[in-house]
């Protein structure tokens, strides 16, 4: 049965937002779901960022991320063997990654390419679920994600800018954003 693991992560910012490269990872979440859209079992670990490892009062605000829980955090290449080893049960039947919008995977991609961490996500293809859900509600423009909840007569559960509870919330979206994928029945 194929599985489909969404992702999101949580970064280091400031007001105003910083370039992909000068963010680093602080959270990461993870919800893998079957074809019914259910969640079969999830990942989520802190991260500690080693540029800036003091977050801004911009970044702690928005994410409600204490600089305690990133203080007692590993730092990304002892964090991510963890989400490996989790992923690595699942290997062979991930459909795709999803992640909303490309944020994620730039983010992945440049954090395993400035810590040399290879990755089993490496091999699976993406899907950016910001645009297909653009595209099959027929938005002139993406949206962001609590708008899309709305749009599909949802509510956002959970803290919105928490890793774990933006994919869980993205993951409520695949079979509408992916309806060929996820039939019901």
């Amino acid at each position: 049965m194929p599985y489909w693991l969404v992702i999101d992560l949580e970064a280091t910012t400031d007001e105003g937002g910083w370039p992909v490269a000068e963010m680093e990872i602080i959270e990461l979440g993870a919800s893998l779901v079957n074809r019914d859209g259910r969640e079969l079992d999830h990942f989520q670990r802190f991260v500690k960022p080693q540029r800036r490892p003091h977050l801004t009062n911009f970044c702690r605000e928005l994410t409600h991320i204490s600089q305690a829980n990133i203080d007692s955090a590993a730092p990304l290449q002892e964090a991510w063997p963890a989400f490996e080893r989790w992923l690595q049960r699942f290997a062979g039947e991930i459909e795709a990654w999803v992640s909303w919008g490309d944020y994620d995977r730039q983010q992945l991609l440049l954090a395993w390419q400035q810590h040399g961490i290879d990755s089993l996500m490496a091999n699976v293809p993406h899907i950016n679920l910001k645009q297909r859900f653009a595209k099959a509600r027929q938005l002139q423009r993406p949206t962001g994600l609590n708008a899309a909840l709305q749009l599909a007569g949802l509510h956002f559960n959970g803290q919105q800018h928490r890793a774990l509870e933006d994919a869980r919330n993205t993951a409520r979206l695949l079979p509408l954003a992916l309806p060929d994928l996820f039939k019901s029945g």
